[in-house]
C-alpha cells in the first residue's frame, strides 16, 4: 500500500518523482498520436504524462521522441556468436528492452544446462539494482531437431513436462516439427499439453502449412509463427488467429514481403521478431531500431510500426506492464531522433539509464563461463583418410548451393576416382563433410558439392544448425583433417586451412559462442571470412554461415548429416553414388 500511495502522491504532484524526462514527444500506443510534456517515473514504474512534473533526477529530451523499450518476439541468441553479455552490450543501447529467448542450439548441445546458462548469464547484468534486458526464456521443443542426425541431448515429452514447470521458463518454444503436430505424435502431444495445463505460450514454426494442416496445428494451442513466406500465407494464418511475427534477421529476412498484408484492420496482429542476428549486423545496423526503420521506408505507418514491436508483442506473451508508456507501466522508455529514422539517444529501464549514445552504461564485460559450456567438442581421431570417398561408378550427386539462399539443388556430375578417392582437381567440386562431436561415436557424412568454389584450402565450422557436429569443407583431404583437429583443439569455432597459412577463431561456449567482447569477435570473424573468400569461394555464398545451414535436415532439397546425405523431398537418406 505505501508503494502505490506514494506512486498516486507523486501523479498527483504531491511528492518528488524518482525521474522525470522533460520536453519529450511522447508517443501513446493506444491512440497513435504523439503528446508534448514529461514522463514521470516512480518505483520503476510510469506514473504520469504531462508537464510541470519534478523529479529527483531529471534528464531533458530535448524535444526527442519517447517509444516504449522495444521487445524481441522470436531470438536465437546464440545466432550473434555473442556470449549473453556481450549480445546486451550491443541490442540494449539500439532500444531493446526485451526478448523472447529460444536457446534451441545451445540446448541441442548441452541439454538443459545451456538454457540455464543463458539465464544467469543475462541475470548477471545489473546496473543500480535492475537488469536493462528482460529475458523471457522459452524451453525448445524439437531437441533433436531431426532424428537423422546426432544431437547432443534429448529432450521429450516426459522431460519437458518436467522442466515446463520450472520457472526458468516461460512458455514453449517454436514447434518446428509441425507434421508430428498434424499427425497428432503422441511424444509432441505430451509437450504441447504441458505447455496448455501449465498456460504458458507455446511458439510456432511452420512454413506454407496452409488449410486443413493449418487447422489441425492451430487446434494445438499454437499462436505464432514467423516463417510465412507471402502476404496471402499470413493472411490465412491471421485470419485462424495466429500473431505474424515479421522476421528481419540477418540472413532471413521476410519482413521484405510480409509487410504487405499489413492492414488498418489487423496490424494489431502483427510482432516484430529477428531469429538470428549476426554480431556486425547488430553493431552495424541495430536490433529492432532496425527493423521500425525498414518498415516505415516501406511505407507502413509509423505507429503501426511501433506497436509492432512494443504493444502487441507485450499483448501476445501476457506481458502485462510492458509495451506502453503509460500510467502503471513499467517504465521501459527509448528515445529516438525522430519517428523515421528511430535513432536511440537514450535507453530507460524501469526508470534508470541504462544506454545512451548507442552505448551501454551498465557492465557488460563479466564473463560466465561454467564447465558445462565448454569442452563439447569430442571427435574420434580423424586422418586425412577419414576423408576419401570411393565412387567407383563415376556419376554422382552432389549439392549445388542456391546463391543468396539457404536452398539447394541435387545435380548430377561425372566423377573420376583414383586409388579408391574421388579427384577433385580441374573440377568445379569440393568435398563436404560433417563430423559428429558430441559422443565421439566416430560417424562422418561425406558428399560433394558443386559450384562453391573453394580451392587449394579447408574451412569449417562448429555451428551447424541444429545439431551442431562440426561443418568441414574442402578439395584436399589433409587439409580438412587439420581444421577438423584445429576445431578439436580449440574447443569449437571456425578455421581455415591454406597451402601456407593456419587460423582458428573459438567458439568456446559450446562450440557455438564466444567470450570474447562484441569488438572481439566482430574483428576476428570478419578476418577469418576474408581469408576464407579470398581462397575463390563464389559471390552468394558466407563462407561459414552458408555452411552451417548444409546440414539442417528440414530444407530442400540435399543436406548431409553426420549419419549421410539426405534427400528432404523423400524424408530419406540416400547415396553420393548414382549406380
Amino acid at each position: 500500500m505505501q508503494n502505490l500511495k506514494r506512486r498516486i502522491d507523486c501523479a498527483a504532484k504531491r511528492e518528488k518523482c524518482d525521474l522525470v524526462i522533460k520536453n519529450a514527444l511522447v508517443f501513446s500506443v493506444f491512440t497513435g498520436e504523439t503528446e508534448e510534456g514529461d514522463i514521470a517515473v516512480a518505483d520503476g514504474v510510469v506514473v504520469a504524462i504531462g508537464k510541470g512534473y519534478e523529479g529527483e533526477r531529471e534528464y531533458d529530451a530535448k524535444g526527442a521522441a519517447a517509444i516504449p523499450g522495444l521487445i524481441d518476439a522470436h531470438i536465437h541468441v546464440e545466432s550473434s556468436l555473442l556470449s549473453p553479455e556481450a549480445f546486451a552490450s550491443l541490442a540494449v543501447p539500439h532500444g531493446t528492452t526485451g526478448i523472447v529467448a529460444d536457446p534451441h542450439e545451445l540446448v541441442n548441445v548441452c541439454g538443459i544446462a545451456g538454457a540455464e546458462y543463458v539465464r544467469e548469464a543475462f541475470s548477471r547484468l545489473f546496473l543500480d539494482g535492475i537488469n536493462p534486458l528482460d529475458v523471457y526464456l522459452q524451453l525448445p521443443s524439437c531437441v533433436p531437431a531431426t532424428p537423422f542426425e546426432t544431437s547432443g541431448a534429448v529432450i521429450d515429452g516426459r522431460e519437458t513436462e518436467r522442466e515446463l514447470g520450472r520457472d526458468l521458463f516461460f512458455g514453449l518454444g517454436e514447434m518446428m516439427n509441425y507434421p508430428a503436430v498434424v499427425g497428432a505424435d503422441a511424444d509432441v502431444l505430451r509437450k504441447l499439453t504441458a505447455a496448455k495445463e501449465l498456460d504458458k505460450v507455446i511458439d510456432g514454426h511452420a512454413p506454407a502449412l496452409t488449410g486443413e494442416d493449418l487447422n489441425g496445428y492451430l487446434a494445438a494451442g499454437i499462436r505464432t509463427d514467423h516463417e510465412c513466406i507471402s502476404a496471402e500465407e499470413c493472411m490465412q494464418k491471421l485470419a485462424r488467429g495466429m500473431y505474424i511475427q515479421l522476421r528481419n534477421g540477418s540472413s532471413a529476412h521476410n519482413i521484405d514481403v510480409n509487410y504487405k498484408a499489413m492492414n488498418a484492420f489487423n496490424f494489431r496482429r502483427f510482432i516484430l521478431c529477428s531469429d538470428d542476428k549476426n554480431a556486425p549486423d547488430l553493431a552495424r545496423n541495430g536490433h529492432m531500431d532496425d527493423a521500425l526503420r525498414k518498415l516505415v521506408r516501406y511505407g507502413v505507418p509509423a505507429a503501426w510500426a511501433i506497436c509492432c514491436a512494443t504493444l502487441n508483442t507485450a499483448e501476445c506473451y501476457g506481458l502485462k506492464d510492458k509495451g506502453a508508456i503509460a500510467p502503471a507501466y513499467s517504465a521501459d522508455i527509448v528515445l529516438v531522433n525522430n519517428l523515421t529514422d528511430f535513432d536511440p539517444i537514450a535507453v530507460f529501464k524501469q526508470g534508470k539509464l541504462v544506454a545512451e549514445h548507442k552505448k551501454p552504461l551498465f557492465q557488460c564485460n563479466l564473463r560466465y563461463l561454467p564447465k558445462e559450456v565448454g569442452s563439447t567438442v569430442r571427435i574420434k581421431d580423424v586422418t586425412p583418410d577419414s576423408f576419401r570417398m570411393n565412387v567407383a561408378s563415376g556419376r554422382a550427386r552432389a549439392l549445388y548451393v542456391v546463391p543468396d539462399s539457404l536452398v539447394t539443388e541435387e545435380v548430377c556430375v561425372p566423377v573420376k576416382t583414383e586409388n579408391g578417392d574421388v579427384v577433385l582437381a580441374n573440377t568445379d567440386l569440393t568435398k563436404l563433410a560433417v563430423v559428429e562431436r558430441h559422443f565421439a561415436t566416430g560417424n562422418i557424412g561425406l558428399a560433394l558439392v558443386k559450384g562453391y568454389g573453394l580451392k587449394n584450402a579447408a574451412i569449417g565450422i562448429s555451428v551447424a544448425h541444429d545439431s551442431h557436429n562440426l561443418v568441414i569443407m574442402g578439395d584436399d583431404n589433409g587439409k580438412m583433417a587439420r581444421v577438423t583437429e584445429l576445431l578439436k583443439e580449440a574447443g569449437g569455432g571456425m578455421a581455415v586451412v591454406t597451402d601456407g597459412r593456419e587460423e582458428v577463431f573459438p567458439l568456446d561456449i559450446a562450440g557455438l559462442m564466444s567470450s570474447a567482447s562484441s569488438e572481439e569477435v566482430i574483428a576476428r570473424t570478419a578476418e577469418i571470412g576474408e581469408l576464407a573468400k579470398a581462397q575463390g569461394i563464389k559471390e552468394g555464398y558466407e563462407p561459414f554461415m552458408t555452411l552451417a545451414f548444409l546440414s539442417l535436415a528440414v530444407i530442400p532439397k540435399l543436406r548431409l548429416t553426420d549419419r549421410g546425405l539426405f534427400d528432404v523431398e523423400t524424408f530419406a537418406f540416400t547415396d553420393t553414388e548414382i549406380k
